[in-house]
């Protein structure tokens, strides 16, 4: 996922970009507003004419000073991007503040400079915002995978094999009771018979193949 600034238009394109989307916004915004506005203000059974001549009135003015200044910031920050050859957010901060500043700059310089101040506040604001929307957003893709431990594979020091700290015990079966009563009948039949068990086990399993290779005379039919 890209920084606002990546995703943006390139430079020259950016202003008439940005321009139009300001307009765009604050017409549509001013619209809205004023609508509710005038309808609010105007007389009961002409609240509605009312509130459709306020927006005729009122939106295109809001929509040009949002163009206004879209497309000074846009200037100054292609101008800063040139200056310092780079893409950054202070681009956008001091870009903010140029404009504040500039278009409060008839009224005095005390004025443009608290313009300028909150210009440039409110676009660290705005920027700080977005780069933490970005972290959140692209945090769960660099999550590492959790795998799960193969059988045979060492655990956690203090578990069994195979057994995170998370994990319930499972069961195993052991052959520990079978080896154990053949270990002692295998003790015990040295002296109570476990050969001759043996033997008859090995007797009864041995199989007796009986071959013959003379093969039996042909009868014969003459007589003697």
């Amino acid at each position: 996922m890209g920084t606002p600034e990546t995703s943006r238009e390139p430079c020259p394109d950016r202003i008439l970009d940005d321009v139009g989307g300001a307009f765009g916004m604050g017409a549509v915004g001013g619209a809205a507003f004023h609508f509710l506005k005038g309808t609010y203000n105007s007389p009961s059974g002409a609240r509605l004419s009312g509130g459709t001549q306020a927006v005729r009135m009122n939106a295109p003015r809001v929509g040009g000073s949002f163009a206004v200044w879209g497309g000074l910031f846009s200037t100054f920050d292609c101008t800063m991007v040139y200056l310092r050859q780079k893409e950054d957010p202070w681009n956008s901060i001091i870009a903010g503040a140029a404009t504040g500043g500039f278009l409060s700059m008839r009224q005095g310089l005390g004025s443009a400079s608290r313009s300028a101040l909150f210009g440039g506040v409110l676009l660290a604001l705005i920027e700080g915002a977005g780069i933490m929307l970005n972290k959140v957003l692209s945090a769960p893709q660099n999550m590492p995978m959790m795998e799960e431990p193969a059988p045979n594979m060492a655990g956690v020091p203090g578990y069994p094999m195979g057994q995170m700290p998370g994990q319930v015990p499972v069961p195993v079966e052991s052959s520990s009771s079978s080896s154990s009563s053949s270990s002692s009948s295998s003790w015990f039949g040295g002296f109570f018979g476990g050969k001759k068990e043996d033997q008859a086990t090995s007797g009864g399993s041995k199989t007796e193949v009986l071959e013959s290779f003379d093969a039996p005379p042909v009868p014969s039919f003459e007589y003697k």
